[in-house]
């Protein structure tokens, strides 16, 4: 297969996946999930700021952080179907007798799987354009959501391919992937003393789940400048050049099997 050939197979693979998440029930009713999370959080912190118990940077950087954790966890749940899925639905045969190469096959499912998380972005802009108060707290917060959220968003939907590419059961690869989450999380949930430690700030800064939220929480919430805390980015950065190069290299490990 021509270097050509192979580029035109994962753009194949990719307008197939995204026909396949957003002209079925299946990407719709996961991105409805999330919005309507999304609008209950939104209409709390909405809700608090008017009492006087959070300011308007505060209500942001929750809405921020929700949309962070909600979004990515939809993204790995989606990539995390895509390859076991197809192999417990006994369509993944048909994909592989096609003159498409392994590798071609998963980063044309992670395309497709990444704009579940770019859904996630439109529907949450305008929760935060409308909560900001100012251009200045605007800016920041979209600053946070699109970067910060798309690094962690992109390891997340990469890992979830790399699980889905070994696992035989969908059952499998989804628990696998959520556990993971949840282990990436479990820093930014410390307790204020402890993650403030020493070993508790390298904790939350070497995964990048909570180095994301913990970035949304330092700049939108603690006004933290931008400038002051970009080492927070590096591990979002790390992971989803690793995780992607490691999803691909997988590839080679994709094939039928009967889920177990």
């Amino acid at each position: 297969m021509t270097a050509r050939s192979a580029r035109a197979s994962w753009i194949v693979i990719a307008v197939h996946e995204l026909r396949g998440l957003w002209l079925s029930a299946k990407g719709l009713t996961v991105l409805f999930g999330y919005t309507i999370l999304l609008s209950i959080m939104a209409f709390i912190a909405a809700s608090e700021a008017q009492l006087n118990l959070l300011d308007a940077r505060e209500s942001v950087g929750i809405v921020v952080q929700m949309a962070i954790g909600l979004g990515t966890l939809a993204a790995l749940v989606v990539s995390a179907d895509a390859i076991s899925g197809e192999r417990e639905r006994d369509t993944l045969e048909a994909l592989l007798v096609t003159p498409v190469s392994r590798r071609a096959l998963v980063i044309g499912k992670m395309v497709g799987a990444s704009s579940m998380w770019l859904a996630g972005i439109v529907v949450a802009v305008p929760y935060v354009v409308a909560m900001a108060n100012g251009p200045g707290v605007a800016a920041d917060a979209l600053f946070v959501l699109v970067v910060a959220g798309s690094l962690v968003g992109a390891s997340l939907t990469a890992l979830g391919i790399a699980i889905s590419a070994v696992a035989m059961s969908n059952r499998v690869s989804l628990a696998a992937g959520v556990g993971v989450l949840l282990v990436f999380a479990a820093p930014s949930q410390l307790p204020a003393v402890t993650a403030k430690g020493a070993l508790g700030a390298v904790l939350v800064a070497a995964n990048p789940v909570s180095a994301g939220l913990k970035l949304a929480g330092l700049v939108l919430i603690d006004q933290e400048t931008l400038a002051s805390q970009w080492t927070l980015l590096i591990s979002p950065v790390v992971a989803a050049v690793v995780l992607t190069y490691l999803a691909i290299r997988l590839s080679s490990r994709v094939r039928l099997g009967g889920a177990r």
